[in-house]
């Protein structure tokens, strides 16, 4: 019997142990098992039938595994589980704090599935090893997508960045244009209540005139009124109808008359220039109408050159008596003003220290003018094209179109949201046609807003520009304002 104590330990040389081939088979996978019986004897345990789970339920719980496998790795499933992150990001896409957080767990959630799936493509073989590449591919295309979305977001971040600066810079123009349409609100009420207060004193003033400047005939009409009544009371009516039809028939004899001196004077008035420039050096081309230009013109080569010669133009009174220089008309060419219709119109040529005086007929009026300013004038506000010649008497450098509003209570010079003048109809503003050297004369005119602010306007046709400065006269009369050109005689 063997005596065996638990506390030894037997060492022995790793040369004294023979290798063992790699062929040999062994009967069990594990060490046998002792115990210690009576009187220390050393008894093997029993060996137990180590039999294990039956084929039928290894086989169930592959499959099991294998479709779990089949499960984590589908590629459909992986792309609608992206798709649903998708939408998700998407639908808070309007957060740009979110899309960022959902971009970044969108790439950790990729890298992690790679690294993943690069772990499984060393452990399968054949068709779940093209599973997985397939898986790895779709993978990696999804990374590309969402890095183009992450570009997209970037964009529109930007661009709504951009747009909310613009939308900022637009409200703040918004809120300057609020206060400035404000201010001249007010500037208008004001002007408004100054108008009324003058046109009620006007109104008073001019009952007090009328009731103390009476006809010194009153008398005469009253006793006359007074005997026409008595002939009727005395039921003889005949006789006050045949006073009213002979009243009317002096009054038709008398217009008749003033209309037929009016014409025998403008008659005279006419051959009388004509004489007079019968035998004249120069003579005046173009049409004698509203719209057009007048021209100074030599009648031969041999007078003098019209640049060497000085110029003053002058309108005539209807009745002829005297003349009203035309300030600023110093000129060889100058385009009549709606104010010239009806009226004859002169220029002194001077030249070799000799005068010449040429004249023209009355000018006439363009047909369906008058019918258009009246279709004009029923509008509050009418906008023209024009383009800025001239600003304070220099040339303006820039031809951009430009809107010249003619409302009832102001003018008003602007492009777009930019304001070149805005003034009310006041008696230091002046406008005329132009006066000075333009190329375009029949279709420019001069317009002084205020004291130190001058405009040379060109229209694109001659009747917007005859059409806005009667508009704009009417306007300014009914404000109790003249507008006419400089240091003409209103």
């Amino acid at each position: 019997m063997t005596k065996i104590s638990p506390e030894v330990e037997i060492k022995m040389p790793m040369e004294a142990v023979p290798p063992v081939s790699a062929d040999v088979s062994f009967i069990s996978n594990g060490f046998p098992k002792y115990k210690l019986g009576a009187d220390n004897q050393v008894v093997e345990e029993p060996v137990q039938g180590n039999q294990g789970p039956s084929l039928k339920d290894v086989i169930d719980e592959e499959a099991s595994n294998l479709y779990d496998q089949h499960k984590r790795i589908s590629v459909r499933d992986l792309a609608s589980k992206f798709d649903k992150n998708l939408a998700a990001a998407a639908k808070l896409s309007n957060e740009a704090k979110l899309r960022e957080v959902a971009s970044l767990e969108g790439h950790v959630l990729l890298k992690k599935l790679r690294d993943a799936l690069e772990s499984l493509r060393g452990c399968f073989a054949g068709i779940n090893k093209e599973d997985v590449e397939k898986a790895i591919a779709m993978v990696e295309a999804l990374a590309v997508k969402l890095t183009q979305n992450e570009g997209e977001l970037i964009q529109e971040k930007f661009e709504v960045k951009k747009l909310a600066n613009f939308l900022k810079q637009a409200s703040e123009d918004a809120k300057k244009l609020v206060n400035q349409e404000k201010s001249f609100a007010c500037a208008e009420i004001e002007s408004a209540r100054a108008v009324v207060l003058r046109i009620g004193e006007a109104l008073e003033e001019q009952e007090k005139v009328s009731q103390a400047s009476k006809p010194k005939d009153v008398d005469g009409l009253v006793e006359e009124v007074q005997e026409a009544r008595r002939i009727k009371l005395l039921h003889q009516p005949f006789k006050v109808m045949a006073m009213e039809y002979e009243l009317r028939a002096l009054r038709d004899q008398i217009r008749e008359k003033s209309i037929f001196s009016i014409k025998l004077q403008k008659e005279l008035t006419m051959t009388k220039m004509s004489e007079e420039n019968k035998y004249q050096l120069y003579k005046l081309g173009g049409s004698e109408v509203l719209g057009s230009y007048l021209r100074v013109q030599p009648c031969s080569d041999e007078v003098p050159q019209i640049s060497k010669c000085s110029f003053q133009w002058y309108r005539l009174s209807s009745e002829g008596s005297w003349r009203e220089v035309i300030s600023g008309a110093n000129r060889s060419i100058y385009a009549p003003d709606p104010s010239d219709v009806g009226r004859i119109l002169q220029v002194d040529v001077v030249s070799n220290g000799k005068k010449l005086t040429l004249s023209t007929n009355p000018i006439q009026t363009v047909s369906g003018l008058g019918s258009h300013v009246d279709t004009l004038l029923r509008k509050s506000n009418i906008d023209f094209n024009v383009v800025i010649s001239q600003m304070n008497g220099k040339d303006h450098s820039s031809h951009s179109t430009h809107s010249f509003g003619v409302g009832r209570m102001r003018i008003k010079l602007c492009r777009g949201w930019i304001t070149k003048a805005r003034e009310i109809y006041s008696p230091s503003m002046l406008l005329c046609g132009v006066r000075g050297d333009a190329s375009n004369a029949a279709k420019t005119l001069f317009w002084q807003a205020r004291k130190g602010l001058s405009f040379v306007l060109t229209f694109e046709s001659e009747r917007d520009r005859n059409a806005a400065i009667m508009v704009a006269r009417k306007h300014a009369l009914d404000c109790n304002v003249v507008l006419a050109g400089p240091d003409d005689l209103v």
